[in-house]
């Protein structure tokens, strides 16, 4: 009886001493990080988020002291790595690629994507910005964005687009340009932007618009038609805006960010977003980005990125709405 008494006394213990460890931090912020940190991307590996994400976690690890690992939990838009990384234990052990989908797009695109982008994270800083480009395969006919137009007016429903999911930036951006342009195309999801892409390199779909595009125009597989930005970009210098291309105010800025639990502690942000500046003036990651037509972030205040990210919610919602696209389930 006594043994048993001892028992359940030791388990009463050792229960709340586990549940006093969960509640606190794991240590000051002074002494993180002691461990690596996870970085959770929402995107399968292979895509342009995972390359980004790789390359910062890659630079960020010599500024830390400690491994940044990339931990890919991809799906439903990149919603099921925003959830895990929402519930993910605010200690600083644990961050996430924030995106203009998981931290915009998706609040409109979805019912319910299972998460507050701004309740349940705490901001860490921007890595990089970049717009869109149109992108069809070297052989095809189409030389401008006015040339596939016409051709989708004399067809209609017979020109395809790709996207690298339903909901994604892919599938919101081709939803965009057939409301402004009033033509009638199919939409093609694929699971994941690398797979769309190589069925639009192979000529099996006409076309896509998507970000991540100087690799594949790298490979003399694909043409660029357009860019959506307000003004040409340094790495496509020869690629006009959609203004220019005939379809007016067609703006889409991607852009990647670093986000973590809420209530994750200030100082822990401010030694990441500290670590993620020194990041960011790596010369050889600059040009990395420049090359694949992003703009690398200056250094900006955990604050000053919140507000850019509650900013930019809105005018993705917006965008959302003037294209007409929604997720399906």
């Amino acid at each position: 009886m006594r043994a048993n008494l001892r028992a359940h006394k030791f388990a009463g213990l050792t229960l709340a001493l586990g549940l006093s460890a969960f509640a606190a931090p794991a240590q000051s912020a002074d002494d993180y990080p002691s461990a690596p940190v996870t970085m959770i991307v929402g995107w399968a590996a292979g895509g342009p988020a995972d390359g980004v994400g790789r390359m910062v976690a890659a630079e960020m690890s010599k500024h830390l002291g400690q491994a940044v690992v990339v931990d890919n939990r991809g799906g439903a838009g990149g919603n099921i790595g925003s959830v895990a990384a929402a519930r993910a234990r605010p200690d600083g052990y644990t961050i996430m690629l924030a995106t203009v989908a998981s931290h915009g797009l998706n609040s409109a695109l979805y019912d319910n994507i299972g998460y507050d982008p701004i309740k349940d994270f705490a901001p860490v800083g921007l890595v990089n910005t970049s717009p869109s480009t149109m992108l069809v395969p070297l052989d095809s006919p189409f030389k401008t964005v006015q040339d596939y137009v016409a051709q989708a007016q004399q067809n209609p429903g017979k020109l395809t687009y790709a996207s690298g999911g339903v909901g994604s930036s892919q599938h919101l951006a081709g939803a965009s340009f057939k409301t402004r342009t009033g033509i009638d195309i199919l939409h093609v999801p694929f699971k994941g932007t690398a797979p769309a892409l190589t069925d639009v390199m192979a000529g099996r779909v006409d076309m896509i618009i998507t970000t991540g595009a100087m690799a594949p125009i790298a490979s003399g597989k694909v043409r660029p038609l357009a860019i959506t930005a307000k003004a040409r970009i340094s790495a496509l210098p020869q690629v006009p805006t959609f203004d220019e291309a005939g379809v007016k105010d067609f703006y889409m800025e991607s852009w990647y960010g670093l986000v973590a639990p809420a209530d994750t502690p200030r100082p822990i942000l401010v030694k990441l977003n500290e670590a993620l500046a020194k990041t960011l003036q790596d010369p050889d990651l600059r040009k990395k980005f420049v090359d694949m037509g992003s703009v690398p972030a200056e250094p900006m205040s955990i604050d000053a990125y919140w507000d850019m990210v509650r900013k930019g919610m809105g005018e993705a919602a917006e965008l959302v709405q003037i294209s007409g696209a929604k997720a399906e389930k």
